[in-house]
């Protein structure tokens, strides 16, 4: 695989959408150090797994040797971005500024590089205009454009009011890429507009408009609503690790492999090749166990979260198992090969069936998954058997 191609590869794991892909491609090809800007307004004082969506992204393109900006919007956090809200969200204090800014990069390292990363504050620019330099920036769009944004025109069209001082946000949030001389910027789904409006300021300013790229915003432990401290479906990155370790577990089957797409650092490889085993029958919780054992130890240490695992296990492991097993006693002649007894017992199609889910560790004794295909049962002992993530059965077997 070529440079490029991998590089790319790497880029566009867990995209929503790219613009500006044919301007990317060729930078890549010049060996040009991209600058890449990334804006967040210190609204709060925490951060979680969902702000590490973008953080995340971050560092793969900082690993790839790119240029990443940390961009505090301490001067749009005056403003007040109305992204996703049906209302005016009211603009922080100088103070909730300051204290969150500070937190923020208290916690951003535990993701990002620190040696690599450019900490820039809009501020500096930002607190330097003056009213005409506003004017002169708000002429750089009109209201019907500003009125093409969701959030904007959902409310225009439910009579709701909208203030004149919230158009600014998008504007400066574009004014800042012109700033920055930003060859990229990243962004969830819900920013696209704004980040659309930096690359036209930057086209107006006599600028290469920036590649913008879009990331899924992630779902919560509920697995429906996006991760937020409102719905109380989040996981913040200061927990301790049973509490990572522990909230991970508990997210739905069908949500966890986007999860692994937005935040793990794992390749793209090794992703498609957990979805496959567990395609192939393998019990998505030991991926789901891998997950929680990432992510605990990118936010504590790896002793904190070795040791959340076994917390955990010894916790749920009595509680994992269904109610209503089916119990069968088995007479057999002579001890059979353990893919033969599978077949006799109705648990898998064929030995070689058996063989392959062995193999890709789907078959557990007493919970225990099984690593050799010559294991044998103990006679007259109740044995729990498992295949895949649905299939027990308890057998007793005898002579």
């Amino acid at each position: 695989m070529s440079d490029l191609k991998k590089q790319l590869e790497i880029i566009k794991q867990g995209i929503e959408e790219i613009i500006g892909e044919d301007d990317l491609v060729q930078k890549l090809k010049d060996n040009k150090t991209l600058t890449i800007k990334v804006g967040f307004d210190p609204t709060a004082p925490d951060l979680h797994l969902g702000h590490t969506v973008l953080l995340r992204k971050m560092r793969q393109l900082q690993d790839l040797g790119h240029k990443v900006i940390f961009l505090i919007g301490d001067f749009t956090g005056k403003i007040g971005d109305p992204t996703g809200k049906n209302k005016t969200r009211p603009p922080l204090t100088d103070k909730e500024i300051e204290e969150n800014a500070k937190t923020y990069q208290d916690q951003v390292f535990k993701v990002l590089d620190k040696d690599k990363t450019v900490v820039d504050f809009n501020s500096r620019w930002g607190d330097k205009m003056s009213g005409a330099d506003m004017i002169k920036l708000a002429a750089q769009s009109t209201v019907a454009r500003m009125i093409e944004r969701d959030d904007f025109s959902k409310r225009f069209k439910n009579n709701q009011p909208i203030s004149i001082h919230e158009f600014l946000y998008p504007l400066m949030q574009g004014y800042d890429s012109v700033e920055l001389e930003a060859d990229m910027e990243l962004g969830g789904t819900d920013q696209k507009f704004n980040l659309l409006v930096g690359r036209d300021l930057q086209k107006s300013a006599g600028s290469k408009p920036q590649t913008i790229m879009t990331l899924p915003l992630l779902e919560g432990l509920d697995g429906v609503k996006k991760m937020s401290k409102s719905e109380d479906n989040y996981i913040g990155i200061t927990e301790s690790a049973d509490q990572i370790f522990g909230k991970t577990m508990s997210i739905p089957d069908d949500v966890m492999f986007k999860w692994f797409d937005l935040l793990s650092f794992r390749s793209p490889e090794e992703i498609a090749s957990l979805k496959k085993e567990i395609d192939n029958g393998a019990n998505p919780r030991d991926a789901k166990i891998m997950l929680a054992l990432e992510l605990a130890e990118r936010f504590t240490n790896n002793a904190e979260a070795v040791q959340a695992q076994e917390n955990f296990s010894k916790k749920f492991a009595k509680n994992e198992l269904p109610s209503n097993i089916e119990e069968k006693a088995h007479k057999i002649d002579q001890m059979p090969a353990l893919p033969n007894l599978l077949k006799d017992l109705g648990m898998v199609s064929s030995t070689s069936d058996a063989i392959r889910l062995i193999q890709q560790g789907a078959v557990k004794i007493n919970q225990q998954k099984v690593e050799d295909k010559d294991t044998i049962l103990d006679l007259n002992e109740k044995t729990l058997l498992q295949v895949g993530k649905k299939k027990y059965l308890y057998v007793t077997l005898s002579q």
